[in-house]
């Protein structure tokens, strides 16, 4: 049988501690520009939204539906069931 040589045990520890430590530098490079770009999207999402609600209050402002209910609520409030309405089901 022949002998396999595998070298220097030091050197293949190092080699392989090596090869973990630039693996995980570019996990956290990875990780590091995702996380850049989720903050980026969040901060722009919420630019956009208040640049919506400004448009909304305009539009109230300008139909003179200041101080009246949302759009949102009378329509809650015309899917309640009236009391007079459930026998009709």
């Amino acid at each position: 049988m022949e002998k396999q040589e595998f070298g220097d045990p030091k050197q293949s520890t190092a080699d392989m501690t090596a090869f973990v430590h630039n693996l995980l530098q570019q996990m956290q490079d990875r990780f590091q520009l995702m996380s850049e770009n989720i903050v980026s999207k969040i901060d722009e999402m919420v630019s956009r939204i208040s640049e919506l609600e400004e448009s909304i209050n305009e539009l109230r402002t300008e139909m003179g539906a200041e101080g009246s209910p949302s759009p949102l609520a009378s329509e809650q409030k015309n899917n309640e069931t009236k009391p007079g309405e459930a026998a009709l089901l």
